[in-house]
């Protein structure tokens, strides 16, 4: 395995060497997200990885202190809305919980520029179950998935899509996985194209795992209210 370099003076890239498959690209580089734009992209896989004392700091938490809820919140005040989410969450203070803060907000910073939105949609979901077990296109034009704790989603190329949607569960053919702390940026079924990224949460009941997933989307009718200083996070699990 190759050695991770530095990205960013935090975060670790993983240089695997894949680029495309079909209409996907990979890259350990960031500006990868960039090429969502493209007509021939359904899905960009920034690959990275935590580092690894922060790795450690999140799997030594419990359930109940990791950090969950969802907020619709300006770019100006996406780190103020995420301090009282952190809080609200009973997540412990200290460099680690700064660092995962950090890079939240670094990533919807990015997200928010390459969907061209103001406010964004953040949601942070501490999942134990099949969450949303179907496999899916979301009903989006842009989102963008990273699991910092616990199993990726998981997807399906176009030529299996239909497919694995008639089939679900009976589904047999290939299953692709966005790896762990990876960040993903799905096209939904309201882009341009038409089409979508059909994927699903895997499937963790049983198992024992959690998984930490931080999920970004434009605002829509089902996004909360505007954050505010005085307002409460709205808490909730999704997929």
């Amino acid at each position: 395995m190759l050695s991770p370099r530095k990205h960013d003076g935090l975060w670790q890239g993983t240089p695997t060497g894949r680029v495309e498959e079909g209409r996907t690209a990979w890259a350990p580089d960031v500006d990868v997200l960039n090429r969502i734009g493209e007509p021939a992209m359904d899905l960009v896989i920034w690959e990275r990885r935590l580092p690894p004392d922060l790795q450690t700091w999140l799997v030594s938490l419990r359930v109940d202190q990791l950090p969950c809820g969802r907020m619709l919140v300006g770019r100006t005040d996406i780190r103020d809305a995420l301090d009282a989410l952190f809080a609200s969450s009973g997540t412990p203070d200290g460099p680690p919980a700064n660092a995962l803060l950090h890079d939240i907000v670094d990533v919807a910073e990015r997200f928010a520029a390459v969907a061209e939105c103001d406010p964004i949609d953040i949601r942070l979901d501490v999942v134990d179950h099949d969450a949303c077990w179907k496999f899916h296109r979301d009903n989006v034009d842009l989102r963008l998935l990273t699991t910092y704790v616990g199993p990726g989603t998981q997807y399906v190329t176009p030529g299996n899509a239909e497919r694995a949607i008639d089939r679900q569960k009976a589904y047999d053919g290939p299953i692709e996985h966005v790896p762990e702390q990876a960040v993903a940026l799905f096209k939904g079924a309201l882009c341009a194209s038409g089409t979508g990224v059909v994927h699903r949460s895997p499937p963790i009941a049983g198992s024992g795992e959690t998984r930490l997933l931080l999920c970004l989307n434009s605002p829509s009718h089902a996004s909360p209210e505007l954050w505010r200083r005085y307002r409460k996070v709205h808490s909730g699990f999704s997929k």
